[in-house]
């Protein structure tokens, strides 16, 4: 064997009064003698040099490597049942790297090059599971071992595996207990142990404060159903199995098919209701303790009765000062010291509009402005007054209100608070956007302004909103992944139309979310309230309140671009769309979701089962992802303009409908 030397050292042989060195050009060819080393042209060295020889030339190989290395080969072993696969493309022996040469099913961390995630789904491996040896693997993050034929126990090591996030077992023969340590793994997010033959109780594993899925149908799991953090729960089904008891209080979120096939298990959703609770045995009291007893709740009673007065009273006060009138249904403003009503009108004769003078600052008056529609060309401020009016929500930024006229003509009014804009400057910003005509941008066709009330009038909509369509009751509608990659190009031709119109004026949407997309008679997209909310530029750490998504938008730039609060906005509509999720839920998080997910490298996780179930591209929801994403940057100069996106997002539906005329 050779060895090149690429270092100097010095031996010295016995007897010898120099040392002699080894020059680095030189080829040296060794052998044992004996008890000694022996090289050409040399003196015999003594044979107890070799070991320092070779940590000085050699470089020192990483001893936790290698036992990270090995354990994860008799780990291999162990799953394989003794049978190994010698294959030099597979990897799992002790001559290769496991980053480096790639064994199957390991991914390695770039930076660190260690090993993050081991993914065996569907090898067919019929040995037992060596949780001490594979978690060894500090680094593992993710252990996927679905389909195949592992027999015997979790070990209780696997609570070693500290940064396990996924661990998935589903479609195996295991058996035995859960482990009570897997309760141990703080970082888990998501466990599936269903289809195999586990037993026992799993109550331990409620203490996992961040699982977002837990999948243990087809077991034989007995006892109650712990009190899973079901708030943060996405997936969770337990279905026959032997759990027993009632079940718990599941937000609503997981319906029957979670929880059949348990016989024992009742209570909501489950048809069958849980038997009432036995009463508690009567206590045996003295009398003196009775007659203390009756004293003291006696004067707990007395004491709620003065609450309740004092309460009383003091609503019956700030009744008197802060009812709201309503007269004839009309529509008023509950936060001035005076409703406006219709003796408060004065008709100066025949003219399409109605001056109406604030009771409250004596300023001058103002009027109900109609716009260019033919629609109600000589709509008067009493005819809304007048008109019954159903309150269809109410939002930070005001209410929203449905209201038929007399001639059958079905109008939304938006009643805005909060505003510091002056009415003039409301005056010249509703006509500027009157100017501005688009076929996706539902136009106000009247308004109204004085110092306590604005209010902006739209032709109503039958067919909802884009987040009724995602989340609402569903109307038998099919929204499958081709419509709402239209709806998405359709809102971003129509945003990029906008902004660049109104480039100049800085005005953008300033509110957009799911709630404004709204679906005309035709079930076309429309921009609803375009405008209508004002965006200043400034500091983010101060950001107006009128910016619908700041608690999502964590960007501090010293300047705060308008038109990219629009972008930021569109971005989230985009994962509502590939998710199906609410932005917000009992503290989820949308936005925040979706990149944690993401950075796990498990986006298929993000998308709606729907879209999955019904065959959508993955590859096309990815890029659309990829899209959102950019959308949803955290510094404002780094997102695309709208214009930008609306290329990229017209791109995917060219190709998906590429893809729909190719088949056959």
């Amino acid at each position: 064997m050779t060895s090149s030397l690429l270092t100097s050292p010095c031996f010295t042989a016995p007897n010898q009064p120099t040392p002699t060195p080894i020059k680095k050009e030189t080829i040296l060819w060794y052998h044992f003698h004996g008890n000694q080393l022996v090289f050409p042209k040399m003196n015999r060295i003594p044979i107890w040099v070799l070991p320092v020889f070779i940590i000085l030339v050699f470089p020192a190989s990483n001893s936790e490597e290698d036992n990270v290395r090995r354990s994860l080969v008799q780990f291999m072993d162990k799953l394989s049942g003794g049978n190994m696969q010698h294959d030099l493309k597979w990897g799992w022996n002790n001559i290769s790297d496991p980053c480096n040469d790639k064994w199957e099913g390991v991914k390695c961390d770039e930076k660190s090059q260690r090993v993050k995630k081991i993914v065996l789904d569907g090898f067919n491996f019929t040995g037992n599971f060596d949780a001490l040896s594979v978690c060894s693997a500090k680094s593992l993050t993710v252990l996927s071992l679905n389909r195949n034929s592992i027999y015997g126990l979790i070990p209780e090591e696997i609570g070693n595996c500290k940064h396990l996030t996924h661990l998935y077992l589903s479609g195996n023969k295991l058996s035995g207990d859960v482990p009570d340590s897997l309760s141990r793994l703080s970082n888990l997010k998501r466990l599936d142990i269903s289809t195999n033959g586990f037993s026992g109780q799993v109550s331990g594993l409620s203490r996992i404060s961040g699982l977002m899925s837990f999948l243990a149908e087809n077991n034989q799991l007995s006892g109650p159903i712990p009190d899973f953090d079901f708030s943060n729960l996405e997936f969770f089904n337990v279905s026959n199995n032997n759990f027993s008891g009632p079940i718990p209080d599941v937000k609503g979120k997981f319906a029957i098919d979670s929880f059949s096939g348990n016989p024992e298990l009742c209570g909501t959703p489950l048809p069958n209701a849980c038997p009432p609770s036995p009463p508690p045995p009567p206590k045996t009291e003295s009398k003196h303790s009775s007659k203390r007893g009756f004293l003291i709740y006696s004067g707990y009673i007395l004491l709620a009765l003065v609450v309740v007065l004092l309460v009383s009273l003091k609503l019956i006060s700030k009744h008197k000062h802060n009812s709201e009138k309503i007269e004839s249904k009309v529509i008023t403003d509950s936060s001035s010291k005076h409703s406006v009503s219709s003796a408060e009108i004065k008709n100066p004769g025949n003219r399409s509009e109605y001056s109406i003078t604030s009771a409250d600052s004596g300023m001058a008056s103002s009027s109900l402005v109609v716009l260019t529609s033919p629609l109600v060309d000589e709509l008067r401020f009493d005819d809304l007054l007048r008109a019954p009016a159903e309150l269809l929500g109410r939002g930070k930024h005001g209410s929203l209100y449905k209201v038929l006229l007399n001639d059958g003509v079905i109008l939304t009014v938006k009643r805005i608070k909060y505003w510091g804009i002056s009415s003039e400057d409301f005056k010249k910003r509703m006509e500027r956007i009157d100017r501005v005509k688009h076929s996706r941008v539902l136009p106000p066709i009247a308004f109204y302004c004085s110092e306590q009330e604005k209010l902006l009038v739209y032709e109503y909509q039958p067919n909802g909103s884009l987040f009724k369509l995602l989340h609402g009751s569903q109307t038998g509608q099919a929204f499958d992944w081709g419509s709402r990659l239209s709806i998405a190009t359709s809102i971003a031709e129509t945003l990029a139309f906008m902004h660049q119109e109104f480039r100049e004026d800085g005005i953008a949407h300033g509110n957009l979310k799911s709630t404004n997309i709204l679906f005309n008679r035709n079930m076309e997209p429309c921009v609803s309230e375009y405008g209508l909310m004002v965006v200043e530029n400034q500091d983010q750490s101060n950001v107006s309140q009128t910016d619908s998504y700041k608690h999502n938008d964590p960007s501090r730039d010293n300047i705060y671009s308008t038109f990219k609060v629009d972008v930021y906005a569109f971005g989230v509509i985009l994962l509502e769309l590939l998710t199906g999720k609410l932005v917000q839920n009992n503290g989820f998080d949308l936005a925040r979701w979706v990149h944690s997910v993401v950075r796990e490298e498990w986006t298929v996780e993000v998308f709606d089962k729907a879209l999955i179930s019904e065959g959508a591209s993955e590859e096309r929801m990815v890029n659309l992802l990829q899209v959102a994403l950019k959308c949803i940057q955290p510094s404002p100069n780094e997102r695309p303009d709208i214009t930008q996106i609306a290329v990229m997002i017209n791109t995917i539906n060219d190709e998906e409908g590429r893809s729909i005329s190719s088949e056959p």
